[in-house]
Protein backbone atom coordinates (compact mmCIF):
# COMPACT_ATOMS: atom_id res chain seq x y z
CA UNK A 1 0.00 0.00 0.00
CA UNK A 2 1.58 3.44 -0.72
CA UNK A 3 2.56 5.33 1.66
CA UNK A 4 0.08 8.61 2.54
CA UNK A 5 2.25 11.83 2.81
CA UNK A 6 0.67 14.77 4.28
CA UNK A 7 -0.73 18.12 2.82
CA UNK A 8 2.16 20.17 3.24
CA UNK A 9 4.69 17.84 1.84
CA UNK A 10 2.82 17.36 -2.05
CA UNK A 11 1.89 21.32 -1.56
CA UNK A 12 6.15 21.74 -1.18
CA UNK A 13 6.59 19.51 -3.99
CA UNK A 14 4.08 21.10 -6.37
CA UNK A 15 5.35 24.66 -5.30
CA UNK A 16 9.24 23.18 -6.53
CA UNK A 17 7.84 21.98 -9.82
CA UNK A 18 5.82 24.91 -10.75
CA UNK A 19 9.17 26.81 -9.52
CA UNK A 20 10.93 25.82 -12.38
CA UNK A 21 12.32 22.20 -10.58
CA UNK A 22 12.58 18.97 -12.35
CA UNK A 23 10.22 16.42 -11.20
CA UNK A 24 12.65 14.32 -9.91
CA UNK A 25 14.69 17.42 -8.05
CA UNK A 26 11.17 18.33 -6.71
CA UNK A 27 10.86 14.76 -5.12
CA UNK A 28 14.18 15.21 -3.93
CA UNK A 29 13.67 18.70 -2.06
CA UNK A 30 10.06 17.77 -0.81
CA UNK A 31 11.48 14.29 0.58
CA UNK A 32 9.60 11.46 -1.67
CA UNK A 33 10.31 9.38 -4.30
CA UNK A 34 10.30 10.05 -8.04
CA UNK A 35 7.98 7.55 -8.67
CA UNK A 36 5.48 9.22 -5.73
CA UNK A 37 6.13 12.82 -7.29
CA UNK A 38 5.32 11.54 -10.98
CA UNK A 39 1.97 10.00 -10.32
CA UNK A 40 1.17 13.35 -8.27
CA UNK A 41 1.93 15.29 -11.12
CA UNK A 42 0.35 13.00 -13.19
CA UNK A 43 -3.05 13.17 -11.19
CA UNK A 44 -2.66 17.06 -11.00
CA UNK A 45 -3.92 17.87 -14.59
CA UNK A 46 -0.93 19.54 -16.14
CA UNK A 47 1.79 16.74 -17.81
CA UNK A 48 4.73 18.81 -19.25
CA UNK A 49 6.78 20.14 -15.62
CA UNK A 50 9.59 21.65 -17.92
CA UNK A 51 9.99 25.28 -16.77
CA UNK A 52 12.87 27.36 -16.71
CA UNK A 53 13.78 28.96 -13.24
CA UNK A 54 12.16 32.33 -13.73
CA UNK A 55 9.90 31.98 -16.87
CA UNK A 56 7.01 31.81 -14.92
CA UNK A 57 6.99 35.62 -13.68
CA UNK A 58 5.11 36.19 -11.00
CA UNK A 59 4.11 33.12 -9.96
CA UNK A 60 4.49 33.56 -6.37
CA UNK A 61 2.82 37.08 -5.31
CA UNK A 62 1.68 38.17 -8.80
CA UNK A 63 -1.11 40.08 -7.81
CA UNK A 64 -2.54 42.16 -4.37
CA UNK A 65 -4.60 39.61 -2.33
CA UNK A 66 -7.09 42.29 -1.56
CA UNK A 67 -8.09 45.59 -3.53
CA UNK A 68 -6.08 48.11 -2.85
CA UNK A 69 -7.28 51.22 -1.03
CA UNK A 70 -10.68 48.99 -0.17
CA UNK A 71 -12.03 48.88 3.37
CA UNK A 72 -12.03 45.55 5.61
CA UNK A 73 -14.77 43.20 3.97
CA UNK A 74 -15.64 45.44 0.77
CA UNK A 75 -15.22 43.74 -2.23
CA UNK A 76 -13.28 45.18 -5.00
CA UNK A 77 -14.17 47.03 -7.77
CA UNK A 78 -12.79 46.05 -10.48
CA UNK A 79 -11.59 42.65 -12.34
CA UNK A 80 -8.30 41.83 -11.51
CA UNK A 81 -7.39 37.91 -12.22
CA UNK A 82 -6.51 35.94 -8.48
CA UNK A 83 -3.08 35.63 -7.22
CA UNK A 84 -1.26 32.88 -5.66
CA UNK A 85 -2.05 34.06 -2.29
CA UNK A 86 -5.80 33.83 -3.79
CA UNK A 87 -5.54 30.34 -5.01
CA UNK A 88 -3.68 28.89 -1.71
CA UNK A 89 -6.76 30.57 0.12
CA UNK A 90 -8.58 28.41 -1.87
CA UNK A 91 -7.07 25.29 -1.78
CA UNK A 92 -6.67 25.39 2.40
CA UNK A 93 -11.02 26.29 2.54
CA UNK A 94 -11.73 23.96 -0.14
CA UNK A 95 -9.80 21.04 2.50
CA UNK A 96 -11.73 22.34 5.18
CA UNK A 97 -15.25 22.15 3.20
CA UNK A 98 -16.50 25.78 3.06
CA UNK A 99 -18.89 26.15 -0.01
CA UNK A 100 -17.38 28.44 -2.61
CA UNK A 101 -19.88 31.29 -1.24
CA UNK A 102 -17.74 31.33 1.90
CA UNK A 103 -14.75 30.69 -0.13
CA UNK A 104 -15.76 33.96 -2.56
CA UNK A 105 -16.63 36.28 1.02
CA UNK A 106 -12.98 35.00 2.66
CA UNK A 107 -10.97 36.35 -0.50
CA UNK A 108 -13.52 39.63 -1.91
CA UNK A 109 -14.73 37.29 -5.06
CA UNK A 110 -18.22 36.06 -6.48
CA UNK A 111 -18.85 32.35 -5.65
CA UNK A 112 -18.97 31.94 -9.69
CA UNK A 113 -15.08 33.12 -9.59
CA UNK A 114 -14.11 30.68 -7.48
CA UNK A 115 -16.58 27.78 -8.63
CA UNK A 116 -14.97 28.58 -12.38
CA UNK A 117 -11.40 28.46 -11.28
CA UNK A 118 -11.73 24.67 -9.68
CA UNK A 119 -13.57 23.40 -12.49
CA UNK A 120 -11.16 24.68 -14.47
CA UNK A 121 -7.76 23.79 -12.57
CA UNK A 122 -9.17 21.02 -10.60
CA UNK A 123 -6.65 18.01 -11.68
CA UNK A 124 -8.14 14.54 -12.95
CA UNK A 125 -8.49 13.14 -9.30
CA UNK A 126 -10.59 15.69 -8.03
CA UNK A 127 -7.66 17.64 -6.18
CA UNK A 128 -6.78 21.23 -6.41
CA UNK A 129 -3.85 22.48 -5.86
CA UNK A 130 -2.70 26.31 -5.41
CA UNK A 131 0.50 26.38 -7.19
CA UNK A 132 -0.65 24.00 -10.09
CA UNK A 133 -3.49 26.04 -10.55
CA UNK A 134 -1.75 29.14 -10.66
CA UNK A 135 0.86 28.05 -13.17
CA UNK A 136 -1.78 26.51 -14.65
CA UNK A 137 -3.78 29.91 -15.18
CA UNK A 138 -0.15 31.70 -16.23
CA UNK A 139 0.26 29.41 -19.01
CA UNK A 140 -3.21 29.75 -20.29
CA UNK A 141 -2.49 33.80 -20.22
CA UNK A 142 0.70 33.60 -22.58
CA UNK A 143 0.84 34.57 -26.00
CA UNK A 144 0.59 34.17 -29.01
CA UNK A 145 -1.10 30.83 -28.75
CA UNK A 146 -0.87 28.21 -31.39
CA UNK A 147 -4.50 28.73 -33.13
CA UNK A 148 -6.35 25.57 -32.73
CA UNK A 149 -6.75 24.13 -35.88
CA UNK A 150 -3.03 24.85 -37.02
CA UNK A 151 -2.46 21.38 -34.81
CA UNK A 152 -5.21 19.20 -35.54
CA UNK A 153 -5.21 18.39 -39.48
CA UNK A 154 -7.20 15.50 -39.28
CA UNK A 155 -9.98 17.76 -37.92
CA UNK A 156 -9.93 20.27 -40.25
CA UNK A 157 -10.77 17.24 -42.98
CA UNK A 158 -13.57 16.85 -40.58
CA UNK A 159 -15.06 20.21 -40.92
CA UNK A 160 -14.02 20.41 -44.53
CA UNK A 161 -16.17 17.10 -45.60
CA UNK A 162 -19.36 18.78 -43.47
CA UNK A 163 -18.94 22.36 -44.77
CA UNK A 164 -18.53 20.88 -48.53
CA UNK A 165 -22.22 18.51 -47.52
CA UNK A 166 -23.50 22.37 -46.81
CA UNK A 167 -22.90 22.36 -42.93
CA UNK A 168 -23.16 25.65 -41.38
CA UNK A 169 -20.20 26.25 -38.74
CA UNK A 170 -22.60 26.85 -36.03
CA UNK A 171 -23.63 22.98 -36.83
CA UNK A 172 -20.45 21.96 -36.76
CA UNK A 173 -19.91 23.26 -33.43
CA UNK A 174 -22.63 21.68 -31.74
CA UNK A 175 -21.97 18.37 -32.70
CA UNK A 176 -18.50 18.74 -32.29
CA UNK A 177 -19.72 19.53 -28.86
CA UNK A 178 -21.83 17.01 -28.37
CA UNK A 179 -19.75 14.01 -29.53
CA UNK A 180 -16.84 15.51 -27.37
CA UNK A 181 -18.52 16.69 -24.23
CA UNK A 182 -15.71 15.66 -21.79
CA UNK A 183 -13.31 17.90 -19.82
CA UNK A 184 -10.25 16.48 -20.31
CA UNK A 185 -7.40 17.94 -22.11
CA UNK A 186 -8.00 15.49 -25.31
CA UNK A 187 -11.77 16.32 -25.51
CA UNK A 188 -11.69 19.87 -25.46
CA UNK A 189 -8.51 19.87 -28.18
CA UNK A 190 -11.46 18.09 -30.56
CA UNK A 191 -13.98 20.69 -30.38
CA UNK A 192 -14.40 24.03 -31.55
CA UNK A 193 -16.62 27.15 -31.50
CA UNK A 194 -17.85 28.80 -34.98
CA UNK A 195 -15.65 31.85 -34.41
CA UNK A 196 -12.59 30.06 -34.71
CA UNK A 197 -14.32 28.05 -37.72
CA UNK A 198 -14.77 31.51 -39.32
CA UNK A 199 -11.27 32.94 -38.41
CA UNK A 200 -9.93 29.72 -40.23
CA UNK A 201 -11.78 31.04 -43.06
CA UNK A 202 -11.28 35.20 -43.01
CA UNK A 203 -8.19 35.93 -41.03
CA UNK A 204 -5.80 35.72 -43.63
CA UNK A 205 -2.94 34.55 -41.03
CA UNK A 206 -5.45 31.61 -40.05
CA UNK A 207 -6.47 29.94 -43.14
CA UNK A 208 -6.10 25.88 -42.00
CA UNK A 209 -9.14 25.45 -44.15
CA UNK A 210 -9.43 24.96 -47.51
CA UNK A 211 -8.77 28.48 -49.30
CA UNK A 212 -12.86 28.54 -51.25
CA UNK A 213 -14.26 26.69 -48.28
CA UNK A 214 -16.33 29.94 -48.06
CA UNK A 215 -18.33 29.10 -51.52
CA UNK A 216 -19.61 26.37 -49.19
CA UNK A 217 -21.15 28.90 -46.97
CA UNK A 218 -24.86 30.31 -47.22
CA UNK A 219 -23.81 34.12 -48.38
CA UNK A 220 -20.14 32.65 -50.20
CA UNK A 221 -19.23 35.78 -49.05
CA UNK A 222 -14.63 35.90 -49.06
CA UNK A 223 -14.83 38.57 -46.31
CA UNK A 224 -17.13 39.72 -42.99
CA UNK A 225 -19.56 42.20 -44.09
CA UNK A 226 -20.01 44.64 -41.25
CA UNK A 227 -22.91 45.13 -39.23
CA UNK A 228 -25.54 47.64 -39.67
CA UNK A 229 -26.77 49.53 -42.49
CA UNK A 230 -29.98 50.48 -43.93
CA UNK A 231 -32.39 48.33 -44.90
CA UNK A 232 -34.17 48.83 -48.56
CA UNK A 233 -37.63 49.19 -48.56
CA UNK A 234 -40.12 47.13 -50.13
CA UNK A 235 -43.40 47.51 -51.52
CA UNK A 236 -46.39 47.92 -49.44
CA UNK A 237 -49.29 45.17 -49.68
CA UNK A 238 -52.74 45.49 -48.83
CA UNK A 239 -54.15 44.60 -45.16
CA UNK A 240 -55.21 41.18 -44.96
CA UNK A 241 -54.56 39.21 -41.36
CA UNK A 242 -51.36 40.77 -39.93
CA UNK A 243 -48.89 38.74 -37.42
CA UNK A 244 -50.01 40.20 -34.52
CA UNK A 245 -53.39 38.71 -34.69
CA UNK A 246 -51.71 35.23 -35.38
CA UNK A 247 -52.33 32.84 -32.18
CA UNK A 248 -49.99 33.16 -29.50
CA UNK A 249 -49.36 28.85 -29.84
CA UNK A 250 -47.59 29.74 -33.56
CA UNK A 251 -45.75 32.14 -31.68
CA UNK A 252 -44.27 30.17 -28.78
CA UNK A 253 -43.79 26.95 -31.42
CA UNK A 254 -45.81 24.89 -28.51
CA UNK A 255 -48.17 23.19 -31.39
CA UNK A 256 -47.21 22.23 -34.36
CA UNK A 257 -48.48 23.53 -37.77
CA UNK A 258 -47.73 26.73 -38.35
CA UNK A 259 -45.95 27.59 -41.58
CA UNK A 260 -43.87 30.50 -42.62
CA UNK A 261 -43.28 30.82 -46.46
CA UNK A 262 -41.16 33.09 -49.15
CA UNK A 263 -39.59 32.59 -52.64
CA UNK A 264 -35.85 32.23 -53.19
CA UNK A 265 -35.50 34.34 -56.33
CA UNK A 266 -32.52 33.81 -59.14
CA UNK A 267 -30.63 35.18 -61.87
CA UNK A 268 -32.33 38.63 -63.04
CA UNK A 269 -35.70 38.08 -60.74
CA UNK A 270 -36.37 35.07 -63.91
CA UNK A 271 -37.27 32.25 -62.01
CA UNK A 272 -38.14 31.11 -58.20
CA UNK A 273 -38.51 28.36 -56.01
CA UNK A 274 -41.33 28.77 -52.69
CA UNK A 275 -39.92 27.42 -49.67
CA UNK A 276 -42.58 26.49 -46.51
CA UNK A 277 -41.00 25.84 -43.32
CA UNK A 278 -43.24 24.20 -40.49
CA UNK A 279 -41.62 26.48 -36.92
CA UNK A 280 -42.10 23.46 -34.50
CA UNK A 281 -40.18 20.91 -36.50
CA UNK A 282 -37.99 23.02 -39.43
CA UNK A 283 -39.50 20.56 -42.14
CA UNK A 284 -39.21 22.06 -45.00
CA UNK A 285 -41.31 21.93 -48.47
CA UNK A 286 -40.12 23.08 -51.74
CA UNK A 287 -42.32 24.20 -54.22
CA UNK A 288 -41.40 24.17 -58.13
CA UNK A 289 -42.58 26.99 -59.73
CA UNK A 290 -41.00 26.19 -63.60
CA UNK A 291 -43.05 29.00 -65.28
CA UNK A 292 -43.67 32.47 -63.69
CA UNK A 293 -44.24 33.18 -60.17
CA UNK A 294 -47.37 35.43 -60.32
CA UNK A 295 -49.52 34.69 -57.65
CA UNK A 296 -51.85 32.08 -59.45
CA UNK A 297 -48.93 30.02 -60.03
CA UNK A 298 -47.08 30.06 -56.24
CA UNK A 299 -51.20 29.61 -55.00
CA UNK A 300 -51.41 26.66 -57.34
CA UNK A 301 -47.97 24.93 -56.42
CA UNK A 302 -48.89 25.19 -52.89
CA UNK A 303 -52.23 24.27 -53.02
CA UNK A 304 -51.09 20.71 -54.28
CA UNK A 305 -48.26 20.43 -51.85
CA UNK A 306 -49.74 21.23 -48.47
CA UNK A 307 -52.97 19.56 -49.37
CA UNK A 308 -51.54 16.22 -48.82
CA UNK A 309 -50.93 17.47 -45.13
CA UNK A 310 -53.29 16.56 -42.25
CA UNK A 311 -55.50 18.73 -40.69
CA UNK A 312 -53.54 19.23 -37.65
CA UNK A 313 -50.44 20.36 -39.21
CA UNK A 314 -52.13 23.15 -41.28
CA UNK A 315 -52.82 25.27 -39.16
CA UNK A 316 -51.59 28.69 -40.51
CA UNK A 317 -49.40 30.38 -42.95
CA UNK A 318 -46.72 33.84 -42.60
CA UNK A 319 -46.04 34.85 -45.42
CA UNK A 320 -44.15 38.49 -46.42
CA UNK A 321 -45.54 41.49 -47.95
CA UNK A 322 -44.98 39.98 -51.40
CA UNK A 323 -47.47 40.33 -54.56
CA UNK A 324 -46.78 36.37 -55.43
CA UNK A 325 -49.24 36.27 -52.48
CA UNK A 326 -51.85 38.23 -54.08
CA UNK A 327 -54.28 34.93 -54.66
CA UNK A 328 -53.90 34.55 -50.16
CA UNK A 329 -57.82 34.14 -50.20
CA UNK A 330 -57.88 30.95 -52.55
CA UNK A 331 -55.31 29.35 -50.38
CA UNK A 332 -56.97 29.99 -47.08
CA UNK A 333 -60.17 28.58 -48.57
CA UNK A 334 -58.59 25.77 -50.44
CA UNK A 335 -56.60 24.60 -47.48
CA UNK A 336 -59.11 25.98 -44.52
CA UNK A 337 -55.88 27.14 -43.37
CA UNK A 338 -55.60 31.12 -42.84
CA UNK A 339 -52.62 33.31 -43.83
CA UNK A 340 -50.91 36.56 -41.81
CA UNK A 341 -48.83 38.76 -42.87
CA UNK A 342 -45.70 40.15 -42.00
CA UNK A 343 -45.51 43.76 -40.58
CA UNK A 344 -44.25 46.24 -43.47
CA UNK A 345 -40.10 46.20 -43.89
CA UNK A 346 -40.31 43.01 -41.60
CA UNK A 347 -38.85 40.12 -43.21
CA UNK A 348 -37.53 39.19 -39.74
CA UNK A 349 -40.80 38.51 -38.30
CA UNK A 350 -40.55 34.96 -40.22
CA UNK A 351 -37.08 34.64 -39.26
CA UNK A 352 -37.96 30.74 -39.35
CA UNK A 353 -38.39 30.99 -42.61
CA UNK A 354 -35.38 33.28 -43.60
CA UNK A 355 -32.97 31.03 -42.07
CA UNK A 356 -34.10 27.88 -44.22
CA UNK A 357 -33.41 29.53 -46.80
CA UNK A 358 -29.96 30.69 -46.05
CA UNK A 359 -29.22 27.33 -45.45
CA UNK A 360 -31.36 26.32 -48.80
CA UNK A 361 -28.61 28.39 -50.80
CA UNK A 362 -26.46 26.01 -50.58
CA UNK A 363 -28.11 24.61 -53.45
CA UNK A 364 -29.70 26.89 -54.68
CA UNK A 365 -26.70 29.39 -54.99
CA UNK A 366 -27.58 33.47 -55.60
CA UNK A 367 -27.42 34.13 -59.32
CA UNK A 368 -27.88 31.08 -60.48
CA UNK A 369 -30.62 30.04 -62.86
CA UNK A 370 -33.55 28.18 -60.22
CA UNK A 371 -35.54 26.90 -63.25
CA UNK A 372 -33.18 24.21 -64.17
CA UNK A 373 -33.71 22.65 -60.71
CA UNK A 374 -36.63 20.05 -61.11
CA UNK A 375 -39.39 18.80 -58.83
CA UNK A 376 -37.73 16.04 -58.55
CA UNK A 377 -34.62 18.03 -57.80
CA UNK A 378 -36.36 20.16 -55.29
CA UNK A 379 -37.65 16.97 -53.55
CA UNK A 380 -34.23 15.46 -53.18
CA UNK A 381 -32.73 19.29 -51.76
CA UNK A 382 -35.89 19.38 -49.50
CA UNK A 383 -35.13 15.51 -47.98
CA UNK A 384 -31.09 16.38 -47.69
CA UNK A 385 -31.95 19.40 -45.45
CA UNK A 386 -34.91 17.14 -43.43
CA UNK A 387 -32.29 14.61 -42.77
CA UNK A 388 -30.37 17.30 -41.51
CA UNK A 389 -29.61 17.34 -37.46
CA UNK A 390 -30.49 20.74 -35.43
CA UNK A 391 -30.06 22.19 -32.48
CA UNK A 392 -33.39 23.51 -31.67
CA UNK A 393 -34.29 20.46 -31.70
CA UNK A 394 -31.58 18.83 -29.79
CA UNK A 395 -29.68 17.44 -32.73
CA UNK A 396 -33.19 15.53 -33.76
CA UNK A 397 -34.17 15.84 -37.64
CA UNK A 398 -36.94 17.57 -39.39
CA UNK A 399 -37.50 14.63 -41.04
CA UNK A 400 -37.58 12.69 -37.74
CA UNK A 401 -39.44 15.30 -35.79
CA UNK A 402 -42.10 15.30 -38.45
CA UNK A 403 -42.60 11.85 -38.07
CA UNK A 404 -43.11 11.36 -34.39
CA UNK A 405 -46.22 13.92 -35.04
CA UNK A 406 -47.60 12.36 -37.75
CA UNK A 407 -47.15 8.88 -35.63
CA UNK A 408 -49.01 10.80 -32.61
CA UNK A 409 -51.61 12.98 -34.09
CA UNK A 410 -53.30 13.48 -30.55
CA UNK A 411 -49.82 14.96 -29.33
CA UNK A 412 -50.04 17.83 -32.15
Amino acid sequence: MPKAYPYEVRERFFALVCGGESLQAAAVGAGVSWEAGRLWWRASGLVEPSMRRGRAGGLVGSAPASFPGAAAGERPRRRRALSSEDRAVIAVLLRQGLSYAGIGEAIGRDRSVIWREVARNRGPDGSYWAPVAHRGAHERRRRPKEFKLAADPGLCARITDWMDAGWSPGLIATVLRRDHPGASAEEKMARVSHETIYQALYVQTRGQLRQDLHRQLSLRRSARKPRGGRRQSTGPYREAFRISQRPAEAADRAVPGHWEGDLIIGAANTSAVGTLVERSTRFTILLHLPGQHDADSVAEAMIAQMRTLPDHLRRSLTWDRGTELAAYRRIQLDLDMPVYFCDPHSPWQRGTNENTNRLLRFWLTKGSELSIHTAADLDRIAATLNQRPRPTLNLKTPAQALAELLANPAAA
